[in-house]
């Protein structure tokens, strides 16, 4: 299927945390000042360095589009329509470090192209870095996407601002409506939530509660007109682990019940569990895509070297997910080998069993070669 089967069938790629700061910043056209205030590291290129130790070498600068390696043949021959990601970075050459945070990422304003690459590309920016520069630091983002004609959501100049979703038109006059929000589970401040007047992000509290979903539905299903697709994007839970907590299954499916079509969980580093609840799909993690991890020992069990994107296709009655490997080479994206795809399938598969999920690989031979389907 390449983009639209048919009048009535869209395509949306959902991505999870793009961190295109520190390292990354550092090998693009217009690398910032590198300086960080780490406990280990005080200088951004000594990730490229690891990078570069674990894989080869990297001849920088890198064009803007090299990040994305692999993705980009797959973007033109499915063609979605919407490609939406969690960017976890400030975009900004200013701004102080917040304080009380052990990790600030942020890239220079002039790299934006390496978003425009990816277009036509939506940022969920309600995360636990989105005001890793403070407010100013926010305020540059802000400005930047909207310049570069780049929608957002989830954060903004006051809270109205953080809560307005991003409204994307299709072909056929249908809409996708997106909201970003974000939990304290992880590791977002609560001082960092907007308020009247405030800027901030949309934070629902320390954990997800039936209340908070209420007033999540309330919000998106009041701008989701008849043939819309309605999805959340929320940013929760911690760095490392497969399980997911009964307030995060209980959140998801009273948005479901409300009316959502698609629920987009990212905030660890690796993939979790897939649900097909009433025929919708719960992505409770969607892992890392892009980052400057590399090199960097622990969690090893997890393999957060590979990567998955999600495509979904949505048709007036039902929904198609399709699962994309990737793996992270030299800050770069690359399809992953077969091996790599057997442990990927093999481990959504036995993590979302307790869901009813069953992933399989196709067998047609395309670059997607796994999806997700309801027992």
């Amino acid at each position: 299927m390449a983009g639209i089967d048919n009048g009535d069938v869209a395509t949306v790629l959902l991505g999870g945390d793009v961190m295109l700061g520190r390292g990354v910043d550092q090998i693009l056209p217009q690398p910032g000042d590198p300086m960080l205030r780490e406990q280990y590291v005080h200088d951004a290129r000594t990730y490229v360095e690891l990078a570069e130790l674990a894989h080869g070498p990297i001849a920088r600068p890198v064009d803007f589009r090299r990040p994305w390696g692999d993705v980009l043949p797959i973007l033109a021959q499915f063609a979605p329509q919407v490609r939406l990601i969690n960017l976890e970075t400030s975009i900004t050459a200013d701004g102080w470090f917040a304080p009380a945070k052990g990790i600030h990422y942020r890239m220079n304003p002039d790299n934006l192209p390496v978003l425009t690459a990816i277009a036509p590309v939506v940022c969920a920016l309600a995360n636990n870095h989105v005001l890793d520069f403070g407010t100013d630091g926010l305020s540059d983002t802000l400005d930047a996407l909207d310049i570069a004609g780049i929608q957002r959501a989830g954060a903004g100049e006051d809270l109205d601002n953080a809560c307005a979703p991003a409204l994307f038109e299709l072909d056929d006059r249908r809409r996708v409506v997106i909201v970003s929000i974000a939990v304290g589970s992880s590791g977002v401040p609560a001082g960092w939530a907007a308020r009247r007047g405030r800027p901030g992000l949309w934070r629902i509290g320390d954990a997800p509660s039936l209340r908070a979903a209420d007033g999540v539905a309330s919000e998106v299903l009041a701008h989701k007109r008849d043939r819309d697709t309605a999805i959340v994007s929320i940013h929760w839970g911690p760095n490392w682990g497969y399980g997911v907590a009964l307030s995060e299954i209980q959140f998801a499916h009273r948005l479901i019940d409300a009316g959502v079509d698609l629920v987009h969980g990212h905030s660890a580093h690796h993939p979790r569990p897939i649900e097909i609840y009433r025929g919708k799909p719960i992505l409770y993690g969607c892992g890392d895509v892009i980052d400057d991890y590399e090199g960097i020992g622990g969690h090893a069990r997890y393999r957060p070297d590979l990567r998955l994107l999600y495509l979904i296709s949505i048709e007036p009655d039902a929904m198609q997910v399709r699962l994309i490997p990737l793996r992270i080479r030299r800050m770069r994206l690359e399809s992953a080998a077969h091996s790599e795809c057997q442990w990927l399938c093999q481990t959504i598969e036995h993590i979302s069993h307790a869901f009813g999920t069953r992933v399989a690989p196709r067998p047609d031979g395309l670059p997607v070669v796994f999806e997700a389907v309801q027992r």
